[in-house]
This record gives C-alpha cells, structure tokens and sequence, in this order.
C-alpha cells in the first residue's frame, strides 16, 4: 500500500494527513503526537477514529497543522484520520466511522465582527437621554 493521504478542517484549522503502513506513529509537525497535544483528552480525540477501528498499531501518520487552536487543530486531525481510513478500506471503516460522526465536517466557524459594534452580536449600551 501507498502512502494515503487526507485532508481534516475546523474553524480555521486545516490538517494534512499522510497514512501508511507501520507501527503506529503519529508525527505532527515533526514532532510526536504526546509532545504536540500534551492533554490526554486531545490524544483521545485524535486517536478515537483509529480505536473504533482497531487500527492503532498498523499506521504510521504523519500530519502538517496549521491555523486555529489546539483544540480545533485535534478535531481537524481526527477528520483527517477518518477520511484516511476511508480511503484505504471504505467497504470496512465508512459505516463505523460515519455511524459515529468522524465523516461529518463541523461547518460551525466564528461570525465576523460588524462594523460600529464591539462584536459580533454586542451593541454598545443604549442611552435615551
């Protein structure tokens, strides 16, 4: 098999994903996955596309992040994973992984300040007199 590649988004965060054979390494940004992502919550989003399919041990990923937070950066990556593992056996993967949501990309982004108002909904105070 090919090296597989993926490509994971959320809010602004995009992750690219690249899937072969091995023994269950994750790279991101050159450096392990335990380094990148020090919460163990953040490891478990990653990995939870590769537990639901017993794969943990059989890949070797390797991902380039960029943009928005740590924790959009981890659910674009578990995207990325998912749509990977798609790629490499649908007939198998596709329905667990859809079933639970890892195919789904959350469209959700943050609304854009409008102008002469604080944000994107606040107005300033009203006064009547």
């Amino acid at each position: 098999m090919e090296v597989i590649n993926a490509l994971g988004r959320r809010k602004t965060a995009v992750a690219r994903v690249y899937v072969s054979p091995g023994a269950g390494n994750i790279t991101v940004n050159g450096r392990p996955m335990e380094v990148y992502f020090p919460s163990e919550l953040l490891q478990f989003v990653v990995k939870q596309p590769l537990s639901l399919t017993d794969n943990l041990g059989n890949y070797n990923i390797k991902v380039n992040l960029d943009g928005g937070g740590i924790k959009g950066q981890a659910e674009a990556l578990r995207l990325g994973i998912a749509r990977a593992l798609c790629k490499i056996d649908p007939e198998a993967f596709r329905p667990a992984l859809k079933a639970n949501g890892f195919l789904t990309r959350d469209s959700r982004e943050v609304e854009r300040k409008k102008p002469g108002q604080p944000g994107a909904r606040r107005r300033f105070q009203f006064s009547k007199r």
